[in-house]
């Protein structure tokens, strides 16, 4: 009986694989309603991108045919990619996109985001299992044409796309509630020819399946979904996934020879490979409590950080400094709270936002020489913030972020101060500028205007 008992398992386990075929992050990849020409999907791990191929009639009417690379998704969740059909195609209604699905059947109901070989861009539903697709009672269009970034979001049984070119925020398409859709659905990338004689060919890159949160969720007190560590060329705007945990790590910093990325999680500091892999931790002695504030001198020799003092003023976060290969770090600031945002040229002063209450009750910018001596007060807010100063690679310049004018706003001044300049002008809140090591670039993090400005959420 027990080796009766052990083939059947092994059995049940062979049909199972036979029946999944996971390609990247999605659990399987199949043929939608058995289109005459047989379909694939690709992973293509260098570039973390998908390259899906099919044939099929259409995705109309009442019964699709196409090809298919999902997950099963229960709740509130977001779809982004930025897909692109290839060649110059056969029909001009092939198309590439998301789509949520409530079954594996032919017939069933659906809510895809897509693109059109012509261009066309547009929010397509079928409202029930068997329900003929109409047009166009069953469609929301966009008035952009061959948009590349195509997002697919599930709030409940609302539906809503957006779409973007690069360099483009997302803008949306519309949103609908109007189709029978289970809690838990499919969800992926699809690639249909709108030919049954004809295969097409799609890729998709920058994929992501998200579990979104209320907006009242707050990631320092309810903590943390996931954390990720993307690298991404800010000049096409492709990004690889090199580590992901289901716990908090923050503050990527690349190191000296571009091998290796450095960041903290639970108090420590790692590094890890630039390709992946396991991080290492830093020996940083007695610095056990370092928050997000850490930074490499531009030698590349040294490291600063700040690390939290038990029952002092706001916190206790102290600047130190250490070797960046490791070892016991020296105390640079003694009053507190003070967070490290940046280091000069020469490597004799850190640049620092500090509150001390015996001024102003308001965050300022300070500097410190890190062998000793009296800290300098850069910026003179009584209200507001002053925050992540931060040395131009030519020493001119310190960068800085700032409420003066009612918003978070990007600044820039003399190393002693002198000659403030605002640098960007809009609705948003901008911060923490980084400049690029040619001195040629700037970027920095946006906030809607439905965040104070004063705050950056986890």
């Amino acid at each position: 009986m027990k080796f009766f008992l052990l083939i059947m398992t092994i059995l049940v386990s062979e049909l199972i694989t036979a029946q999944n075929n996971p390609v990247g992050i999605f659990a399987n990849h199949t043929d939608i309603g058995n289109p005459k020409l047989k379909g694939s999907a690709v992973f293509n791990i260098t570039d973390q991108s998908y390259n899906l191929k099919s044939g099929g009639y259409n995705i109309w009417f009442n019964r699709d045919e196409f090809h298919y690379a999902y997950n099963k998704i229960k709740g509130d969740f977001m779809l982004t990619a930025s897909v692109k059909l290839l060649g110059t195609g056969k029909d001009p209604h092939r198309k590439i996109g998301w789509m949520v699905r409530a079954s594996e059947q032919d017939d069933a109901a659906h809510m895809s985001a897509t693109v059109h070989g012509d261009g066309l861009t547009v929010l397509q539903w079928r409202r029930l299992r068997g329900a003929y697709m109409r047009d166009p009672q069953d469609e929301l269009f966009s008035l952009k044409k061959n948009t590349e970034i195509i997002q697919l979001e599930r709030i409940g049984k609302t539906f809503i796309m957006r779409v973007a070119n690069p360099g483009e925020p997302l803008q949306e398409i519309g949103r609908t509630d109007m189709i029978d859709m289970p809690d838990e659905a499919f969800a992926g990338l699809f690639v249909c020819s709108h030919n049954a004689d004809v295969m097409e060919e799609g890729i998709a890159w920058n994929v992501r399946i998200e579990k979104t949160v209320p907006d009242t969720y707050n990631g320092y007190s309810d903590g943390p979904l996931m954390s990720r560590l993307e690298l991404m060329n800010v000049f096409d705007g492709k990004r690889i996934i090199i580590h992901e945990d289901t716990l908090r790590f923050e503050a990527p910093n690349w190191m000296p020879d571009g091998k290796r990325i450095l960041f903290n999680q639970g108090g420590s500091i790692y590094t890890i490979p630039a390709g992946g892999g396991l991080p290492d931790k830093l020996n940083t002695g007695f610095a056990n409590r370092n928050n997000n504030d850490h930074v490499i001198s531009f030698d590349g020799k040294m490291l600063a950080i700040s690390h939290h003092r038990d029952g002092l003023p706001g916190g206790g976060s102290t600047v130190y400094y250490l070797p960046l290969s490791g070892g016991e770090p020296e105390l640079v600031t003694d009053s507190t709270p003070s967070y490290l945002h940046g280091w000069s040229l020469d490597g004799k002063e850190v640049v620092y936002t500090a509150q001390r209450l015996s001024k102003s009750p308001a965050y300022n910018i300070y500097k410190k020489a890190i062998n000793g001596g009296p800290e300098l007060r850069l910026t003179f807010n009584q209200t507001g913030l002053s925050d992540g100063p931060e040395f131009s690679p030519d020493g001119k310049y310190i960068y800085y972020c700032a409420t003066e004018t009612g918003t978070m706003q990007v600044w820039r001044m003399k190393p002693d101060g002198s000659n403030k300049e605002q640098i960007t002008f809009d609705e948003l809140n901008n911060w923490f500028p980084h400049i690029s090591p040619d001195g040629k670039w700037i970027v920095f993090i946006s906030f809607p205007t439905t965040v104070d400005p004063a705050d950056h959420p986890f």
